[in-house]
């Protein structure tokens, strides 16, 4: 792991996560609307850009903006890099919002107002947003399914943009993938954990000139609709196995009966079959329900706790940052993790 460290605060009220891969034209100006953002807010902030592999200046742009750097020594993924900043994250608040422009951060004074109510509140993107067609489309059957499989509506599963409370969110890190699917997997996670979540609507704009979409529609989308059905059954399995069950089982003996009523035929082992398979889905459900149950029921050893940094960043005077305003921190330096150091940090 690879930092650029700038000057921060030591008891930061809010962190400022940015996932970024080869943003380099635009990251200085979404570095630079947040900082004035927060400063209007009076809140003491950091900001943590995680550059997951980028091929071009990103690094340093957002260095040069006043943000400390975490490079990833390869591309890992968007999930990956959100992970590693809620690990390096300070703050009470964490805030995680895109590098492409896509996220106003005008509006994050008014997520972390709703985190004095809530454990999270989410930026959910209105229909007039410059999003495309088949990208919205695939967002109105994620949240169908996820309301679903909730309880509750979800208003946008997918957006990236939002505001949690630190010590939930270090709660979910190790359950949330590498990939773009983790807004879904930590949404899910709050509200199966009983954890309050709320809605602000946003309206996305275009991308930033020079930004271009990670996600591709077929290889993705496919890709997301399989861990949507892995972390449906890992936070709420009988919302799976209960529908197989009940369908298993009505095919089962709609088929004996159309062989005893249609055909004049007997009823058959097929049907006696699938009924049996109907009763051994509901069985599996049950058990993995029991389970998931266990699992969210004993406490975690890093719930609700702030996880050390595995490095300290050097302090600079408080005067001396306000001087500074947007203005760069000191000269760029480059430390790299002991074997021990990045250890602990997995651990």
């Amino acid at each position: 792991m690879l930092n650029f460290r700038n000057g921060f605060s030591e008891n930061s009220q809010v962190s400022v996560i940015i996932p970024a891969k080869n943003e380099a034209q635009g990251i200085g100006t979404i570095i630079g609307k947040v900082r004035r953002v927060l400063d209007e807010t009076g809140r003491s902030y950091e900001i943590i850009v995680v550059d997951d592999g980028s091929t071009d200046g990103t690094a340093e742009r957002a260095y040069e903006a006043g943000a400390t750097v975490l490079c990833h020594p390869y591309n890992i993924g968007n999930g990956a890099a959100i992970k590693t900043g809620i690990r390096y994250a300070r703050g009470g608040a964490i805030v995680m919002l895109d590098a492409d422009g896509q996220h106003p951060p005008e509006a994050i004074p008014a997520l972390l107002e709703m985190l004095d109510k809530h454990h999270m509140a989410v930026g959910a993107r209105t229909s007039d947003s410059e999003t495309s067609f088949h990208r919205n489309l695939a967002n109105r059957i994620y949240n169908r399914f996820a309301s679903y499989v909730c309880g509750r509506p979800i208003e946008d599963l997918t957006s990236g943009f939002r505001a949690i409370r630190a010590g939930a969110a270090k709660e979910f890190v190790t359950l949330l993938p590498n990939t773009f699917s983790y807004p879904a997997t930590i949404t899910l996670a709050t509200v199966r954990s009983g954890y309050s979540l709320s809605y602000f609507p946003i309206r996305s704009p275009k991308r930033s000139a020079g930004s271009k979409s990670k996600i591709k529609l077929f290889r993705d989308g496919s890709r997301f609709l399989l861990i949507l059905f892995k972390i449906t059954t890992l936070f709420s399995p009988m919302k799976i196995f209960l529908p197989a069950g009940i369908f298993t089982f009505l095919v089962g003996v709609g088929y004996g009966l159309y062989k005893i009523f249609m055909l004049d035929g007997r009823y058959g082992p097929t049907s006696q079959m699938l009924i049996v398979f109907s009763v051994l889905i509901f069985l599996i459900g049950l058990v993995s329900e029991q389970i998931t149950q266990l699992r969210f029921d004993r406490s975690l050893p890093f719930a609700g706790e702030r996880q050390r940094r595995f490095i300290v960043p050097e302090k600079q005077p408080e005067k001396a940052r306000q001087e500074a305003g947007l203005q760069p921190g000191p000269p760029l330096k480059k430390t790299h993790l002991t074997e021990a150091e990045a250890a602990e940090g997995r651990n």
